[in-house]
């Protein structure tokens, strides 16, 4: 029976060692992916701002300038484009929704953002596009990519609808989450107008005759939970100038926007959250199973080894057989 047993203990112990390292480098890759139904949004504020009055054509200090961006799954678009990617692909269709203090809008900029479901790289396909514009993204953007790495990573800007790097700057913790920091300037780049303006009869068309153009620049922060690539947290110290041409009657240039845009408090509590709880998922799957699967493993083998020397150890003697006296003959 010891023999038995040993041999089936050996065989579970191959097992779960077999599968410690399945469940993190083929099990993982595969089923860690973004829901394509993922719905979010985000509130972020700039306190103390500079805004343009387009009545008077000169900026002036407001209290606040409050950013609404939201990310919502399109599942429909998403099963069309996985017919012909051969790959699990999400499709973000997101909006970024600002106004001023007195909550009238300043702009209002969609967007649809097509990545692969597992490692966050851009998919390219009809519908990628930024306010109306087609793109063709190269880098991340919004989220970094499962087990997010100490390096620089290419990362895309919506408003200058370009790529370039964003550095890792370091780890830091973030209200008790350990993360990586990241770092993203964007020079002076002139950029376009939004299509949707904020005075009724102005058109991107319109302004485009006078001669002035519209240009801007970013530092760009994040703070990445490095296990799920989910930013915890993000700044923005960001500048908009118009420059030239009649509409600024005369003047080389004028602010149109000016802030140190940051994540409203609330939002940062749900989001810090929210990343934790994604981590003890994500956790289970790369370092936690596969452990466990292992010292499994170790465990069973050892005893199975045990019970296999207790099954070929020598036996008790044999207790010599007694006989009877023999009579003796006369």
């Amino acid at each position: 029976m010891r023999r038995k047993a040993s041999l089936i203990l050996l065989a579970l112990a191959v097992f779960f060692a077999a599968l410690s390292p399945l469940m993190r480098w083929y099990a993982f890759p595969r089923l860690a992916k973004i829901p394509a139904d993922q719905y979010q949004d985000m509130v972020l504020e700039a306190k103390e701002a500079t805004l343009l009055d387009y009545g008077t054509m000169k900026a002036k200090k407001v209290d606040k300038v409050t950013i609404v961006q939201t990310l919502k799954g399109n599942v429909e678009a998403s099963e069309k484009i996985e017919k012909t990617a051969g790959r699990d692909v999400v499709v973000w269709d997101g909006l970024s929704y600002v106004q001023g203090p007195d909550g009238k809008m300043v702009s209002k900029i969609p967007e649809r953002y097509i990545f692969d479901a597992h490692t966050q790289e851009p998919v390219h396909a009809t519908g990628e596009m930024v306010d109306g514009d087609p793109v063709k993204r190269e880098g991340i953007e919004f989220k970094w990519p499962f087990l997010t790495e100490k390096r620089d990573y290419e990362y895309f800007d919506a408003q200058a609808r370009i790529t370039a790097p964003i550095h890792y700057e370091g780890e830091q913790d973030f209200r008790g989450v350990n993360v990586y920091y990241f770092e993203q300037t964007i020079p002076w780049t002139k950029v376009p107008f939004p299509q949707i303006m904020p005075v009724e009869g102005i058109t991107p068309e319109s302004v485009a005759k006078t001669g002035t153009t519209r240009w801007y620049t970013t530092v760009r922060k994040f703070w990445v939970e490095p296990t799920t690539g989910a930013p915890v947290y993000g700044e923005e110290i960001h500048k908009e100038e118009l420059r030239g041409g009649t509409l600024l009657g005369g003047r080389e240039k004028v602010t149109a926007f000016a802030g140190h845009v940051k994540m409203r408090e609330d939002y940062i509590r749900s989001t810090v959250d929210l990343v934790k709880s994604q981590r003890l998922l994500v956790l289970l799957m790369t370092s936690y199973l596969p452990w466990g699967f292992l010292i499994l493993g170790a465990g069973l083998l050892s005893l199975s080894l045990y019970l296999e020397a207790r099954s070929r150890r020598p036996g008790d003697p044999t207790p010599t057989e007694t006989r009877e006296p023999e009579p003796v003959s006369a």
